[in-house]
């Protein structure tokens, strides 16, 4: 394939931001902790996916209430579509994960999840508790709320279908009951041994006025949001627009809102309110035994808190984590503790990091890792002990004034430690959910650190100790200083490409390459395994000698000898590797995904690819292919034997497009790029001129209109959809070419299909159109937009919306006898 590159604190928690740069705390997010730790009142909002959340209400809660306000999030969004790149299904769950971590460092909100996974859309919450299993993520939910102890919990959509998507009102129908079985001793009591029942005080409904669906009413409780802070010198309105447009692989960035903001609430469960959502619980320490003396001790603090010298306040502070110490065990003990902590921190100025001088390290290897302190504002501060794993100075030495004391070791790093893996993909998941059985892993936002370091400080006279992540720091000469993630990674990974094999004929044979990845210097000899259900095929040990981050190729011809008689299966590769005595075995794949606005994510998995034995004929040779946002069809169009070349505005320039047997638009070219505009009438030439155009599917929502005109004859895109993967499919054209050839198209090839089948149909065409098919999700009126047809000249163009961008890279044999049809419209005689 012709490649061408395309490039794509909050002022509450002062804690290190996660696995990015670590916070800067003003003085005046240093005075909001300190009124903060005097508000003893929590709220959870529960919905679906990243981006369902009110950031504007959380902002509310977090910065002006100063309420403890977290965020649940069932899925992690891994069923959407991604903007910014091919990512789709866990590696965009990847993406957003870290997407509402970093909205979450802006709006002073925490996050949580359930192990839910997001299968795609759905059109009731009976879809999608047959795929979820309803009472593990009812358990799941409980957790969370068990764990939290929220005093109120808000739920994003209603329970009765407004919200328009199944996983919507799933999340209030399992908020509402979570609501009573978090309180019920004998729901779920295997949880009890970490946590204990918890009676929130109320739940309500967030209502909404969405585009055309207005739930909100006068009779509703009312409260405004929409505050300026001067503290911070933003309205929560600018905050929430921040926090929203982190989601940037939704295309979810919004404009800054100003002035007044209204929210709705209509009661679920529990009294209802009237003049304000936690009247009738109280917030304040007299809420916890022994608590006026603390509260006390904060009111003190506050008053004669000095912006300018923030440092004056460290004694002061040092007297409320004594006091809170002394208090009986309870959970806003915990929870105000910690808070302190990372105040004492931020007022005397401390800068405390723990540096690794690499990016990752091997298991069994080593590291180095060094450790700065800096007392900025001259606090009277003594650093007792450092200590990590294999990692362990005593010091007891004073910090001086701005000054920076660096403590450096190599630390030796075991060969059972942990690979750095997103705790939720340890285990092989299930169809709707993360096998995640670590109870108190359950609900956790982020991947585990690969190492912590503990700094134990004597702060006027009080022993008080931080933990912070070890991070990789490096300068990029552009971007400056960058703080990324520290990883532990095996010695080597494996990988198999290409990523599906399709074997258009018996007899076939394509190659498939293994590649041996050393993640450290690599000398040893080294025996290569390709397996499947049928063949064991191995590649005799041979001296391989591989610099860090290089890799090495072992090829395999793969034919379908290795299906026994089947027409598709699995292919597995691994690399015995042995170097005097020392054995083991490289078989994990590792993926990288890397973009400016999160950090640096990797995962490991078994390394795999899909063989299939297609009965596949097409015709044509040379696909241009359109780019669009991200997908693997150019990859999968290679695999059935074409030659593509991926377009973007300079190639459309500059290419002769009668070259092209098709031109194929990647998924949502016509809303991300504008250029496709400037060349309609040179499309329109080539498709008139004989040419074949075919559009995959474009959004009409709020990742922006089509810009440019895409068709020979006027149609609408709509935003009907089939989410069933099984829904019954129409022929409507039986005789029509694009059923007929050069493969005879039958109801068996729609079996198999992934996630879905049609999304963003067309609507309101042109007669000129023919539609191919009717579909319909259960108890819907039938849709004949999912693939529309027409020809203009002595060529074609097709609307699509069906799912070729998931199917193909899944290997579904259908779709890739559909999509060699619609390649050879025009080179049928006579058409």
């Amino acid at each position: 394939m012709k490649q061408i590159c395309l490039t794509a604190l909050a002022c509450l928690q002062l804690c290190f931001a996660q696995a990015q740069t670590p916070a800067f705390p003003t003085s005046g997010d240093i005075y909001l902790g300190l009124k903060e730790l005097n508000v003893l009142g929590s709220v959870l909002y529960i919905a679906a996916h990243p981006d369902d959340e009110n950031t504007r209400l959380l902002t509310y809660f977090a910065k002006d209430r100063l309420y403890r306000t977290g965020y649940l999030s069932l899925t992690r969004g891994d069923g959407g579509q991604n903007l910014i790149g091919e990512e789709q299904g866990i590696e965009l769950g990847l993406i957003r994960t870290q997407e509402l971590l970093a909205a979450r460092r802006i709006d002073g909100a925490e996050q949580f999840f359930t192990r839910a996974y997001d299968f795609g859309f759905s059109k009731t919450p009976q879809e999608t508790f047959s795929k979820w299993d309803k009472e593990k993520i009812l358990s799941d939910v409980v957790w969370v709320i068990r764990k939290f102890q929220p005093d109120v919990i808000i739920t994003r959509f209603p329970t009765t279908g407004e919200g328009g998507h199944g996983h919507h009102t799933a999340s209030a129908m399992l908020g509402v009951e979570a609501f009573t079985a978090a309180a019920d001793p004998k729901r779920f009591p295997e949880q009890l041994k970490f946590v204990q029942p918890w009676k929130a005080t109320r739940i309500l409904w967030n209502s909404f006025n969405f585009g055309s669906v207005n739930t909100t009413s006068a009779d509703q409780f009312q409260m405004e949001v929409g505050n300026f802070n001067p503290v911070i010198g933003k309205s929560y309105g600018e905050i929430a627009a921040e926090s929203r447009s982190q989601h940037k692989s939704q295309g979810f960035g919004v404009p800054r809102g100003r002035g007044e903001a209204t929210e709705f609430f209509k009661s679920l469960n529990g009294p209802e309110p009237t003049t304000d959502l936690f009247e009738n619980i109280n917030t304040g320490w007299e809420r916890v035994r022994g608590g006026e003396q603390v509260a006390q001790l904060i009111n003190t603090t506050i008053a004669s808190f000095d912006f300018l010298q923030p440092q004056k306040s460290v004694p002061a502070l040092v007297q409320v984590y004594k006091a809170l110490k002394a208090m009986p065990d309870n959970y806003w003990k915990v929870q105000k503790l910690k808070e302190v902590k990372e105040l004492v921190s931020a007022a005397s100025g401390l800068w405390a990091e723990a540096i690794a001088l690499q990016p990752s390290v091997v298991q069994g290897d080593s590291v180095q890792i060094n450790t700065v302190l800096n007392n900025r504002l001259g606090a009277n501060i003594l650093v007792k002990r450092i200590h990590t794993q294999g990692f362990d100075t005593t010091l007891s030495a004073a910090l001086a004034k701005n000054k920076n004391i660096v403590v450096g070791r190599k630390i030796a790093v075991p060969s059972a430690k942990e690979l750095t893996q997103p705790y939720w993909l340890r285990e092989t998941m299930k169809e709707g959910y993360f096998e995640v059985k670590d109870q108190q892993l359950i609900g956790e936002p982020d991947v585990e650190k690969a190492f912590t370091v503990d700094f134990s400080l004597v702060v006027e006279g009080e022993e008080i100790a931080l933990t912070r992540p070890v991070q990789y720091k490096y300068n990029d000469p552009v971007k400056g200083e960058i703080y990324q993630p520290f990883f532990v990674f095996p010695a080597a990974t494996v990988s198999l490409q290409p990523p599906i094999l399709v074997l258009k004929k018996d007899g076939e044979k394509k190659p498939l390459t293994l590649y041996l990845t050393a993640q450290k210097n690599l000398n040893s000899s080294a025996e290569a395994h390709i397996r499947s259900a049928a063949v064991d095929s191995t590649k005799q040990p041979v001296p391989v000698s591989i610099p860090a981050r290089s890799s090495h190729p072992f090829t395999f011809s793969v034919g379908s000898e290795n299906l026994q008689q089947r027409k598709e299966d699995k292919l597995f590769g691994s690399v015995a590797l042995k170097n005097g005595k020392e054995e083991a075995t490289a078989y994990l794949s590792m993926r990288s995904i890397n973009y400016d606005h999160i950090p640096s994510i990797n995962y490991f998995f078994g390394s795999s690819v899909k063989l299939l034995n297609v009965d596949l004929k097409t015709e044509g040779k040379r696909i241009g292919y359109i780019v669009g946002a991200g997908d693997k069809v150019p990859e999968a169009l290679e695999q059935m034997g074409y030659e593509v070349t991926l377009l973007t505005a300079k190639e459309m320039a500059r290419n002769n497009l009668e070259q092209f047997d098709a031109i194929i638009s990647g998924v949502r070219a016509y809303n991300t790029a504008d250029w496709l505009n400037t060349y309609y009438e040179k499309l329109m030439h080539y498709v008139e001129n004989g040419g074949n155009l075919i559009v995959q599917y474009n959004t009409s929502n709020q990742i922006g209109p089509v810009r440019a005109k895409m068709g020979p004859y006027n149609f609408g895109i709509s935003r009907a959809r089939i989410t069933d993967e099984n829904a019954a499919v129409t022929f409507l054209k039986p005789e029509h070419p694009v059923m007929n050839y050069p493969n005879k198209i039958t109801k068996a090839d729609f079996d198999g299909w992934v996630q879905e089948r049609s999304i963003y149909h067309a609507e309101n065409w042109d007669n000129n159109f023919e539609p191919i098919f009717r579909m319909a999700d259960a108890g819907e009126t039938p849709n004949d937009g999912s693939l529309i047809i027409a020809k203009h000249g002595k060529g074609f163009f097709t609307y699509t919306g069906l799912v070729f961008f998931r199917e193909l890279p899944a290997g579904v044999p259908g779709a890739y006898r559909l999509m060699a049809n619609l390649i050879a419209l025009n080179k049928i005689k006579g058409s």
